[in-house]
Formats: structure tokens, C-alpha cells, sequence
């Protein structure tokens, strides 16, 4: 299959059941720490959604949607949380191996462009969803407000992409294009952010021109 094998839900699912506690795990960290914005969790879940369907992963869908879900929950929190308290220290950071300040500014403006309905977009946004949570923390959003898009965000994302694989995961033709299927979701997962940089770029251009 194209020589790329981590896009098989075989090689994600080798541990079996315990594939979907490091799959958890890679949610919270997308969500919760900085470092995590570079892990695929959008081609991941829905990978763990085709596992789940032909029981390479043995567990109960509404179980493994509420682990996942879970862990996306704790994560944003735990951003929310290194927002709140370390905001300043985090946001005056230079540029690092693992950290842009660029991303810093898009989840700004990314924030400001949305409101509170950034908590629940970002989650369908690669990156957005790491650094979204943090801006509401330096922004001092009230933490029951951001826990209630957060609710409904996660759920959203990390049942609803889930289940996408899953149900897809019950058709032949699926099952027998795994690696089409996933790369087509994953192109479909950058076209978000694809769009977010090219409106962001337009508007460089267009205050450049006004200059």
C-alpha cells in the first residue's frame, strides 16, 4: 500500500486494545501540551474509527468514543490551565524546535476572528487545536464558559471523526482501500487550515497594497 505503512490501521493497532490507551494518549498530548501540534490526531481517530469496525481494536465503539473524547477533554484543559497560569512566559517564548510564535498569532487571530465559537471550530483545525486552548487561558476566558465549547467541541471532534471511520470502516470498498481512504482524509483534514493561511495571506497583501 504505497510503501507507507503507518497509514495501515494494522500498524497503529498493533499493541490490539492497548493501542487505543497510546491512541488516548496522543490525543491529550495534541491537546494539552505545546509539543504536541505536530501529532496527526484528525488521520489517527479515524484510523482507530476503521480499527474499530473490524475489530483490530476489540471494544466497544461507544467506550472507545468515550476514551477518546476523554482525553481530548483532559487535554484541552490542561492547555487551558498552562494558558491561564504560564500565559505570559509561554506567549513571549522565542522560536524553538518545537515552538512558533507563528502559531502563537494565528491562534490569536484565530480567536479573535471566532470568539468563543474558536473553542469548538478548533478542534476540526491541525494546530489550532494545540494553541487554541492556551490563548483562552492568556485571554482569561471564564473557565466555565470555555468548558462548555470544550464539551461540545471534543465530543464533536473526537466522537464524531471516530465514528466516520467507523461506519466507513463497515464498507468493503473501504476496508479494501484503506490507504486511498486515509489519504484522501488526511488532504481533507489540511484543507481548514490551508484555507486559514491563504485568507491570512490575502490580508497581508491586501495592507501592503493599501501601504
Amino acid at each position: 500500500m504505497f510503501g507507507i505503512s503507518w497509514l495501515n490501521p494494522e500498524t497503529i493497532t498493533t499493541l490490539g486494545t492497548l493501542g487505543l490507551f497510546v491512541s488516548c494518549a496522543m490525543v491529550f498530548a495534541e491537546t494539552g501540551l505545546l509539543v504536541g501540534f505536530f501529532l496527526p490526531g484528525d488521520s489517527l481517530l479515524f484510523l482507530v474509527g476503521l480499527a474499530l469496525a473490524t475489530h483490530l481494536i476489540d471494544v466497544p465503539v461507544a467506550l472507545a468514543c468515550m476514551l477518546i473524547s476523554l482525553a481530548g477533554f483532559a487535554g484541552d484543559q490542561t492547555g487551558y490551565w498552562l494558558g491561564r497560569r504560564l500565559g505570559a512566559a509561554i506567549f513571549n517564548k522565542p522560536n524553538s524546535r518545537f515552538f512558533s510564535t507563528k502559531n502563537v498569532d494565528r491562534a490569536h487571530e484565530f480567536f479573535e476572528h471566532y470568539g468563543s465559537k474558536a473553542v469548538i471550530l478548533a478542534h476540526f483545525v491541525p494546530i489550532m487545536r494545540t494553541f487554541i486552548p492556551v490563548a483562552a487561558g492568556v485571554g482569561k476566558m471564564s473557565w466555565r464558559k470555555f468548558t462548555m465549547f470544550n464539551v461540545i467541541g471534543v465530543i464533536g471532534w473526537g466522537t464524531g471523526v471516530t465514528l466516520l471511520g467507523y461506519f466507513l470502516g463497515g464498507i468493503q470498498i473501504v476496508r479494501d482501500h484503506v490507504s486511498f481512504v486515509t489519504i484522501a482524509f488526511i488532504v481533507l483534514s489540511f484543507i481548514p487550515i490551508a484555507l486559514e493561511a491563504l485568507r491570512a495571506r490575502k490580508k497581508i497583501v491586501s495592507k501592503r497594497s493599501k501601504s
